[in-house]
Formats: C-alpha cells, structure tokens, sequence
C-alpha cells in the first residue's frame, strides 16, 4: 500500500501547489523531469524482470520463453477482449472534459474529479504499479505514477480548482484493492512457485511504459493485461 498512499499525497500536494502557485514548470524543467522518468521507469521495469528470472542459463531461458508466450497470447486475449479500446473510450471521455473546460463552468469542481479519476485510473500505471506494489512490496513504478499524477494535477487544477483532487477517493480505492488483492493471493502463487513469471511479465509491461515517456513507441498496454493471468498459468502446465 506504500506506493498507492504515495500516490494519493502526490496528488494532494501536487493540487495545492497549483492553488498557491499558479505557475507551471518551465519546458526544460519538464524535459529533464521527463527523461528522468522515463530512465528511473526502465529500472523499475528491467529490475522487477530481472528478480523474476533466476536459476541456471537453460532455467532462464525456459522463464523467458513463458514470458514473451504470455505476452504473446495475452494480447491476442486482449484484443479479441477489446480492452484497450475499452480504455481508449474513457481516455477520450476525459479529454473531451478537458478541451471544454473554463474557469468559469459551474460544473467545473465534478469535471475535474471525472477528469481526474479517469486520467489517475486508467493509466497503465495504474494496474501495473499496483500489482507491482501487492506482490513484491515494490513501489518504484507507483513513486513513477506519483509523479506524473502530482504534476497532472498541479496543471488541472487551475481549470478545474480543487475538483480535481478529489479523485485522489477512486485512485486511493481502486489501486489499494488491486493491491491488497494480489497480496493475499501472493501466499498462494509463492507456494506453487508462481509468482517469479507474474513479476516478470509485469516488469516487462513496466518498462513499456518508459517507451510511451519517451514518446518512442506508442504501446497498447490495456491488450496486455491478460498475459498477467496467462504467465502463471503457463508455468504451471510448462513444469
């Protein structure tokens, strides 16, 4: 639950820094603070793949052949599941909020917290730090999201006011339950030797996300998500 409190007080902080200061970082502070993102996220990413290949070469060769079967199949599972446009029609909901947002909309305070809790929900992030968070107790991938979520905030919040860290409520439950969900199913996927493939494939779909940072690949991550319950499985029956 670390990394999701993390998150949530990102958000807060991040909404009253706006409200006191009205001013925006500078387009090199955020060049610097993106590279910087995209860089500690590659490490969140690789480092959690990296704990969930062990024994010798042929052993990890066999981990490796799971992984990307899973990933492979997961995200034909996702697009016939059509997840990612599923999201996709949120994300464009949301945007829709934010062109026709102004100061002075009288719904501009439920606005902000739809626009929020979409934004803070949705986000890859989201699910894959929270899974991350659950499983291992590694937080590194939501202290990324903290970040990007505070600084989100902080330029909503001149639009939208204080509404818009409202939706530190949704991000704070929907993270925390995915988090607290995989923790209690930890006992059991460590006990059938389960867990390594999961934090693999996940750490995987992580350091993805550091290439939609960088702007070098847009990844449809949503359609991944169903390799997360493949990945085990596979390893299961590939005994």
């Amino acid at each position: 639950m670390v990394g999701t409190i993390l998150n949530g007080a990102a958000i807060v902080l991040g909404g009253i820094f706006g409200l006191v200061s009205r001013k925006q970082l500078s387009l090199t502070h955020q060049t610097a603070l993106k590279v910087l993102l995209g860089v500690f996220t590659v490490y969140a990413g690789l480092s959690a793949t990296w704990k969930g290949l062990n024994g010798s070469f042929l052993q990890i060769l066999k981990q490796l052949g799971i992984v990307v079967l899973a990933l492979t199949l997961g995200n034909l599972l996702g697009k016939l599941l059509r997840i990612q446009k599923g999201m996709n029609r949120l994300g464009q909901y949301a945007r829709q909020i934010i062109s026709a947002a102004r100061p002075d909309n009288p719904h501009r305070l439920n606005d902000g917290f739809m626009t929020g809790s979409i934004l803070f929900c949705v986000a890859p992030l989201a699910y894959l730090g929270a899974l991350q968070d659950g499983l291992a107790g590694d937080f590194k991938a939501l202290a990324v999201k903290a970040v990007m979520d505070g600084l989100a905030t902080m330029a909503f919040v001149t639009t939208f006011g204080w509404g818009i860290m409202l939706s530190v409520i949704p991000v704070l439950a929907w993270q925390g339950t995915l988090t607290l969900s995989v923790t209690l199913l930890r006992p059991f996927l460590e006990s059938h030797a389960l867990l390594d493939p999961v934090m693999a494939t996940n750490g995987l779909l992580v350091f993805c996300v550091s290439l939609i940072i960088f702007e070098l690949k847009k990844v449809q991550l949503a359609d991944y998500l169903p390799s997360l319950a493949i990945a085990p499985l596979l390893a299961w029956l590939w005994r």
